[in-house]
Parts: C-alpha cells; structure tokens; sequence
C-alpha cells in the first residue's frame, strides 16, 4: 500500500532524509519512529504530497504523491499533530464539510458521520460547537473525519500527544477496530513506546535521516538484546536530547494551510 525506495529529501546543504526505503501492507498498522528532528514529518510530508522528494520514489496504492496529487489525496486521510477542525462549527458541520470536500455523495455521508460519531462517542455531542469540546473530545473527532471518506490510509501524526491514558487507550481501540473490519492501512508517529508496541504490527526507527531498524516490536528487542521497545529504541538512537525538526508550531499550520488548497 505504500511503497518507498532510496526516498530522499534535501535543504540546501541539510539533508533530512538520506535514502531510507520501506514498505507497508494493506491493512498493515506500521509505526514510524524517531527522536525530534530524525526527518520523521519530512517524510509523512513527502508521502502525503506536500514535499516532492529530491531523488528516489514513492508509491501510495500505486501513485506517485509527486506527480498525482489530487488522485493520491482522494486515497488517504490525515491526522495532523496540531489541530485542524473548525471550532465555530459543530461536530456533526465539520463531519459533513469534510465529506463534501471529498465529494462523497449526501446519503452516504449521513450514515458514515452517524457511524462514525456512534462509535467515537460524540453522536450525543454532534450539535454542539467544538470551541466547547474537550483535548480528548477534539482529538476524537479529528480521527472520526480522517475515516469519514473510507480512506485505504490513513496517516496519524502524534495522534495522542497530551491526551489521559483512558482517552489514549479508548482512541486507539476505535482505531484498531476500523483498521480490522476496514482493512484500513494505518501509519503513525508517537514519542509513546508502549503505543506503537501494543498496536503496530511492525516498526520502522527513524534517525538522522536513515532508518536505522525495522521490524516487529519483538524483532527489535530481540536485535538490541533488550526487554522493551523503549530500551530498543534507546539502544537504536541513544539518549541524547534532539531539536524539534522543522522548528515551531508555524511550519505546521502552513503546511495544513498548503494541504487544503
């Protein structure tokens, strides 16, 4: 479902992505890790059309992100780290603004807001402005519209960053549940280990631009010699304190702004 080989990604002098290749299945939950500034949004960014990369390919159920945009966007759904969603509408507005976005037809999209909202909890909520919703209640709807026009993948970026375990531990159950009755091909960044061990299928380890390590949580223990994820991934990159790559909250808004145009 996503296909990457020698995927690389220049500034100038600074390279921020050196050559790094994977592969992720339908249907596959694949976590992409990394300290800060290992090129980890660099390469989401390239995946989902808002970078081209500087040599190598890249494949998104057969597209090349650089070359078919607008078909390769009709093919995934995003979850950005900061917040995306229209607080002056209601929940049940942004559900619905996004689905015609996606031209997906009006009966459709009813059932598939209902469903959706049922089972992320909001449907009680769908009136109500989101400038009223909680962190976790927002966090929800954000994930309920990146599965609203029945996406092949979807793309969470910190996708629980800041949230209580109980909202962390409730969002990725309904996420996992669609990734198996959808066959919903699932990538995702988290700084949270027991996350990616306790729902990714496979791991890839991210750092100074390679990747560095792939495998399942236990391939990579067992490759460090370690007992957990988080040992693994310290042994992988050590224990350095790293710069955020890209900067500042900025940088991110502009480029939700350049994905909606």
């Amino acid at each position: 479902m996503i296909w990457a080989r020698e995927l690389t990604k220049n500034f100038g002098a600074i390279s921020a992505v050196q050559g790094i290749s994977f592969e992720v299945a339908k249907g596959e939950i694949f976590a992409f890790l990394g300290p800060n500034g290992a090129g980890k949004t660099t390469t989401i960014k390239m995946l989902t059309t808002l970078l081209k990369p500087s040599s190598g390919r890249v494949e998104l159920d057969g597209l090349d992100p650089a070359t078919q945009q607008q078909e390769t966007r009709k093919r995934f759904g995003i979850v950005f780290q900061d917040s995306s969603i229209d607080d002056e509408l209601t929940a049940y507005e942004n559900m619905d603004f996004h689905g015609v976005l996606y031209k997906v037809p009006k009966r459709i999209r009813a059932a598939r807001i209902e469903e959706l909202l049922k089972l992320f909890e909001l449907w009680d909520r769908r009136d109500h402005q989101v400038k009223h919703f909680s962190g976790g209640m927002r966090r929800r709807l954000e994930i309920a519209r990146g599965f609203l026009h029945t996406p092949k993948i979807l793309f969470l970026d910190e996708p629980t960053l800041g949230l209580d375990p109980q909202t962390r531990n409730q969002l990725w159950t309904h996420v996992k549940r669609l990734n198996e009755t959808e066959n919903v091909t699932v990538f995702l960044t988290t700084h949270y280990m027991e996350e990616a061990e306790r729902v990714a299928h496979r791991i890839a380890i991210m750092d100074h631009g390679r990747i560095v390590a792939q495998g399942s949580s236990e391939e990579l223990k067992r490759q460090t010699g370690t007992d957990s994820l988080e040992e693994a991934f310290l042994a992988l990159t050590g224990t350095s304190i790293r710069e955020e790559e890209g900067g500042s909250i900025v940088r991110m808004r502009r480029m939700v702004k350049l994905f909606r145009r």
